[in-house]
């Protein structure tokens, strides 16, 4: 199996926390070099000199809050005019607040569209013209399983994964012919702040303890434990292989088998 990411560049974004973090770490193992994205520059320092360079790597980052896509595109289009190449785009970024999409105003879902699908497609656009040049693309989008059963208490996240996940199976279908792919993963419950959040709010929703909610979440899971972030890092590492040229346009969930269908 070719797992061989040498001479490869991959951009991974929110890359200085939980599953972000992980994978630029996994990739960087592999030989990749790393352009990290994140709005603290602090962590996005921190990250770099985590970042593995026994192959002779260069690593980057560019800082970025998603929650300003023209930002984003300013500080990426300056950034990427000196990198000659990139092979391997990884979208991730924090999911919306919870709530019934009944009671979320529509600024909560401008703000959600912005962060993940416009600034989803930016990151594309800018990406896609090199992977083209050079015969190797793989873009991976970190969503979630709500994509195949929606969440309850996560309206507004359920909503726009969705659109980030038919927005993907749409450019697989458009890029496959140059040799890129397209597919996004789906965590399951994974020891991350994000979890740490939706317990601690759910608690306090509800009147429960923590520790109540953590143990009605892990009886929905066959492995009956939470995911760890390296583990969704390494599927997310096969998918941008060259040993996965082949897999594109689908969703792989990494759950611990909770979802109740294929």
């Amino acid at each position: 199996m070719n797992l061989d990411l040498k001479g490869k560049t991959a951009v991974v974004c929110g890359s200085t926390d939980g599953i972000g973090k992980a994978t630029a770490l996994e990739l960087a193992n592999y030989g990749a070099n790393i352009i990290l994205i994140a709005r603290n520059e602090a962590k996005l320092k921190e990250t770099i000199k985590a970042l593995s360079t026994k192959d002779k790597q260069s690593h980057h980052y560019i800082v970025a809050d998603f929650d300003s896509p023209s930002e984003l595109k300013k500080n990426l289009d300056s950034a990427l005019s000196e990198i000659p190449s990139i092979e391997i785009l990884v979208n991730n970024s924090g999911g919306p607040a919870g709530g019934k999409a009944i009671d979320a105003n529509i600024e909560e879902y401008r703000l959600a569209f912005n962060r993940h699908l416009i600034c989803n497609q930016i990151l594309a656009q800018a990406v896609v013209p090199l992977m083209k040049k050079s015969g190797y693309g793989r873009i991976v989008n970190i969503i979630s399983t709500s994509v195949k059963a929606p969440l309850p208490g996560l309206g507004v996240s359920n909503t726009i994964r969705g659109a980030v996940a038919n927005w993907s199976k749409t450019l697989a279908n458009e890029l496959g012919g140059f040799g890129i792919t397209v597919n996004n993963v789906l965590p399951g419950a994974t020891q991350t702040i994000r979890l740490e959040s939706i317990i601690k709010n759910k608690a306090k929703k509800l009147g429960k303890l923590e520790s109540e909610i953590e143990k009605e979440m892990l009886a929905e899971i066959p492995a009956q434990r939470f995911a760890s972030a390296e583990e969704t890092a390494a599927a997310i590492m096969f998918l941008v292989s060259p040993s996965a040229g082949y897999i594109n346009g689908i969703n792989l969930p990494v759950d611990g088998g909770r979802l109740a269908s294929l």
